[in-house]
């Protein structure tokens, strides 16, 4: 089961040509872009680590290109994302988010209902991610946790 986050969810997995059309198009209209990454997916999880500080005043895509090579290279087991934050209202609010790397296995998410008062039916997710120590959930490619 593959995650669907953020914009072009539902698409296939975006090239490197992709991805830089996409933070052409986020630098283009004078949006910063950051880098983030985590080995937590659930959905509420949304504060994931930030790579580096936000990049500003950049008119290429090939610094952002470079921070998230770096970034895969040194996670290569984790959930990368693309954001950018549009300022243009007087607050950041997120005017582009897109997944730029997966781990090669995804364990997914199990659904857990439980009943409450009343013969409430509640829902939550449960990671199979989280399993495991945060730092060891995904193995490292060279087989070592």
């Amino acid at each position: 089961m593959l995650l669907r986050h953020g914009t072009f969810s539902y698409l296939p997995d975006f090239t490197d040509d992709e991805i830089a059309s996409q933070v052409r198009y986020a630098l283009l209209n004078g949006w910063p872009v950051s880098i983030e990454y985590t080995d937590d997916p659930h959905p509420r999880n949304v504060y994931w680590e930030l790579w580096g500080l936000p990049l500003f005043d950049l008119d290429e895509p090939d610094g952002v290109l470079r921070e998230i090579n770096e970034c895969r290279a040194t996670f290569p087991n984790h959930y990368v994302r693309v954001l950018a934050y549009d300022a243009s209202l007087g607050r950041q609010t997120t005017a582009l988010s897109f997944l730029v790397q997966r781990p090669k296995h995804e364990p997914g998410f199990r659904l857990d209902r439980s009943e409450s008062d009343g013969r409430n039916q509640r829902y939550t997710f449960h990671a199979y991610a989280t399993e495991t120590p945060a730092g060891g959930r995904y193995p490292r490619g060279d087989g070592s946790s």
